[in-house]
């Protein structure tokens, strides 16, 4: 897998050696989860079932022989390539211990490191809603909803009453600055 640019500073400067090692050497080529061979076109069922070519038979997510699938199965396989990652265990790019680096395919490195992409996804849209709230206010809604003008030029009526609280408030406050000048 590609390493992104920001992160490349965070990976050591023989990651190329240390990937191939823990790829083809350690692992033979073959995925550590599943068994699926490095570059190699599979029939992939969508419950992830495939078919391995050199055994004759269908294996299920974990490697294991798995029963054949029926008539309206076979229907809905596709046809992929499988490529090998040296994946973090505890998804730190820095430690590169061999017991951290594992060689997994596309399909089984992406399963492990779901929970650190759902933790990373929750972070982001927090970070989206807090920009927001810094830039815009908390209630953008509201304060929309307030200045919106109607097509003949003058300004909405509220539609419920707390809007209607909230401009009689403002009003007020308007006339007693006015009134203290």
């Amino acid at each position: 897998m590609p390493i992104r640019p920001e992160l490349r500073p965070l990976y050591p400067p023989h990651w190329r050696q240390l990937s191939s090692q823990v790829r083809f050497e350690r692992a033979g080529g073959k995925c550590q989860r599943c068994g699926r061979p490095h570059l190699a076109r599979l029939r992939c069922l969508p419950d992830g079932r495939w078919f391995d070519e050199k055994a004759a038979t269908w294996r299920d997510r974990r490697g294991r022989p798995a029963r054949w699938p029926d008539i309206m199965e076979v229907v809905g396989f596709r046809m992929t390539r499988s490529v090998l990652a040296a994946a973090h265990l505890d998804s730190d790019p820095t430690n590169n211990r061999m017991k951290n680096l594992r060689a997994l395919c596309q399909r089984c490195h992406i399963l492990h490191d779901r929970p650190h992409h759902l933790a990373q996804r929750w972070i982001t849209y927090r970070r989206r809603l807090a920009a927001g709230d810094l830039f815009l206010g908390p209630y953008p809604a509201l304060i929309a909803k307030l200045t919106s003008k109607r097509p003949g030029g003058s300004p909405s009526a509220p539609s419920s009453p707390s809007l209607h609280r909230v401009r009689r408030n403002s009003n007020a406050m308007g006339r007693e600055a006015e009134a203290g000048d």
